[in-house]
């Protein structure tokens, strides 16, 4: 059994082929040595949006906001920290909706802040508006 994972490295975006049981000993990018886990949600444009999700195994956990959000201001300091609770099960990723009009469309976000859920890029859940971390991390962690 194949016990390995495809990780794609927030640094440089190469995909990593990482042993499932090395996932916890801050495993760093074969390319360009980043650690591949930085307990920091990764800033995704649409490229790198696509390629992050097509080259990752693990569930991808994305932040849809906006600048000019107040709510979507209140919930980026809880993203981060949720980002060093949750990885390396999961990859944290945040998507500013004004810049990446192209992704919110293709998922149809109508407000924000949204919360998505994907793994190997189907959704597997959707939650509108701010969460505090441990409903964030509840909610998160019953699909994981």
């Amino acid at each position: 059994m194949n016990d390995s994972l495809h990780i794609s490295c927030p640094a440089c975006l190469a995909t990593n082929r990482i042993p499932q049981a090395r996932l916890e000993h801050s495993p760093q990018c074969g390319r360009c040595k980043a650690p591949l886990f930085s307990a920091q949600p990764f800033e995704a444009d649409a490229e790198s949006f696509d390629r992050i999700l097509a080259n990752t195994d693990i569930p991808v956990l994305v932040d849809f906001w906006a600048e000019w959000c107040g709510p979507c201001k209140m919930m980026a300091p809880i993203f981060t920290q949720a980002a060093a609770a949750l990885e390396p099960e999961c990859r944290l990723v945040k998507v500013n909706t004004e810049q990446a009009q192209s992704i919110a469309e293709r998922y149809q976000i109508r407000s924000i802040p949204t919360l998505m859920l994907l793994h190997q890029g189907q959704e597997i859940a959707r939650q509108a508006g701010a969460m505090d971390l441990s409903s964030l991390q509840r909610w998160v962690r019953q699909y994981l």
